[in-house]
């Protein structure tokens, strides 16, 4: 199987769609999750040891099935052509002990059946780079049969990003959530290019029990084609980015997939006109079950 959709046939099997797209398969029925589809792990090999000669990398069956993919979802999303962000969804990816955290490419506003499919190949290509080598050979695995799915995910244009642990990374406290957010989407924030608002809180009763603002100078934001970084209003630097609701919106959404996932849980989630969307769901890397 080449193509699957998030919620749809083996979406769970972490083998074909990598751990990330596994996690988000898992939860798609439930939960508020962009529209996505996914090249299972399946295809990488073939792709990498047959080669062809086509201007986007891939074979011209393949382009068929990527175009019939690509123009469902933008039926789903009610535009001809849908921007949308292309991950990188290894098979040893967003598990207990390792992440791959910022090693493989993500492609963001991706938008049009070619961008979309050079995109892939890029996704494909960074699976063999010098710094993913160097990754998988300090965490002990092998470097002759990686396996690589991509998910190819509806784009929410963010207003605001937030990363949720259901524990402390810092501290290792069970008994906390932290909430760190910023301004736009979220590659400012998991880049570590903001310093970003820190929520703190206590899990048993949801109180917030401390707050550290930040001066947020820059955010991501949409471009044509892509995204750019830029400063933020001088007004709304030191602004809080959530609000109360939001905050226990957060908190409770990562208890409850903790319990689901029955480990503690590493989120990325989004905020859209008020909506709020989970884009990533993984384990705190070195966290026991």
């Amino acid at each position: 199987m080449e193509i699957i959709w998030l919620g749809h046939g083996d979406c769970q099997d972490c083998t074909l769609l990598g751990g990330k797209g596994a996690n988000l398969c898992h939860l798609t029925p439930t939960h508020c999750i962009p529209h996505a589809f996914c090249l299972t792990a399946a295809i990488f090999r073939p792709w990498q040891s047959e080669g062809n000669g086509e201007v986007t990398g891939l074979s011209p069956e393949l382009y068929a099935q990527l175009a019939v993919a690509y123009r469902r979802l933008g039926e789903l999303c009610g535009l001809a052509e849908p921007a949308v962000a292309v991950r990188s969804s290894a098979v040893e990816e967003d598990g207990l002990t390792v992440s791959f955290a910022g090693q493989h490419s993500t492609w963001l506003n991706v938008t049009g059946l070619d961008a979309v499919a050079q995109a892939i190949v890029r996704c494909w290509t960074s699976a063999h780079s010098p710094h993913v080598l160097a990754y998988r050979r300090h965490h002990g695995l092998g470097v002759d049969d990686i396996r690589i799915a991509v998910l190819v995910q509806q784009m929410i244009l963010a207003d605001v990003a937030v990363v949720v642990f259901s524990a402390n990374p810092v501290t290792g406290s069970r008994s906390e959530v932290v909430l760190n957010a910023s301004w736009g989407l979220g590659e400012s924030l998991v880049s570590g290019a903001v310093t970003p608002d820190i929520y703190t809180v206590r899990k048993h009763d949801l109180t917030v029990q401390e707050y550290q603002p930040a001066n947020k100078h820059v955010m991501t934001v949409p471009i044509p084609g892509g995204t750019r970084q830029v400063l933020v209003p001088r007004w709304l630097r030191t602004q809080p980015v959530l609000t109360l609701a939001q905050i226990l919106e957060l908190a409770q959404l990562a208890l409850h997939l903790e319990a689901t996932m029955e480990w503690p849980v590493d989120l990325e989630c989004v905020y859209r006109g008020g909506v709020l969307y989970l884009l990533q769901c993984r384990p705190i890397t070195g966290f026991s079950c």
